[in-house]
């Protein structure tokens, strides 16, 4: 049998116990500090409800879920962070990227259109710009991605890519190149990680083109 987890905002746009993560991002998402915890089952979650955050969340949350067997909610997405994504016109097709502060949704930075890239480009520069970005304002943000491949390309320094050097892609290679050396010659302790669809939703910076 599957195990429903039960939610519990005590900071939040409406405070209480809730029977989905879905309904509780809506009391959190942009909520400034923000307080929430999954619990196993329903009956715990309202006696945490009842007990309140300070015994529940916060810097006691690892010594609480090692007595009632819960996992904090915090864990799962840092919104201190940086989130990217890209819109597209047709893969390849005119690119543009931008990233936005996971918590608050402003845009920090944005590029483009470019002329004439793919989906997975457009990525890899809106990390590598995210990561230059906070590296100049001395920064130790996590950068959230939805792309694998882009993941993959930033560990590796290096990109792998079918899409031609031509006139036409003059423009986003020119950047990709940037980016790569960019890498090559700075290191960053940021932590670059993949954003959850399935289980967060949309990541907060997408074009809502699908």
């Amino acid at each position: 049998m599957t195990k429903t987890k039960h939610y519990v905002v005590w900071a939040g746009r409406q405070p209480g116990v809730y029977a989905s993560w879905a309904e509780c991002q809506k009391q959190i998402n942009g909520f400034d500090e923000a307080k929430y915890k999954s619990y196993e089952s329903k009956a715990t979650a309202e006696q945490a409800y009842r007990e309140g955050w300070k015994k529940h969340w916060g810097s006691g949350k690892k010594a609480a879920s090692a007595k009632a067997g819960v996992d904090a909610l915090p864990a799962e997405v840092d919104y201190d962070s940086i989130s990217v994504d890209v819109g597209t016109r047709g893969n390849p097709g005119p690119v543009e990227y931008k990233g936005v502060d996971t918590k608050t949704g402003e845009v920090l930075f944005a590029v483009g259109p470019i002329a004439k890239g793919t989906n997975n480009l457009g990525e890899f520069l809106a990390i590598v710009h995210a990561l230059a970005y906070l590296k100049k304002i001395g920064s130790g943000k996590t950068v959230y991605s939805d792309s694998m491949n882009a993941l993959k390309w930033v560990r590796q320094k290096e990109v792998s890519t079918t899409l031609p050097r031509d006139e036409s892609t003059r423009e986003i290679w020119d950047l990709v190149d940037r980016a790569v050396r960019w890498l090559k010659t700075n290191s960053y302790s940021n932590k670059v990680l993949k954003w959850q669809t399935k289980q967060w939703g949309e990541i907060k910076a997408d074009y809502g083109r699908k």
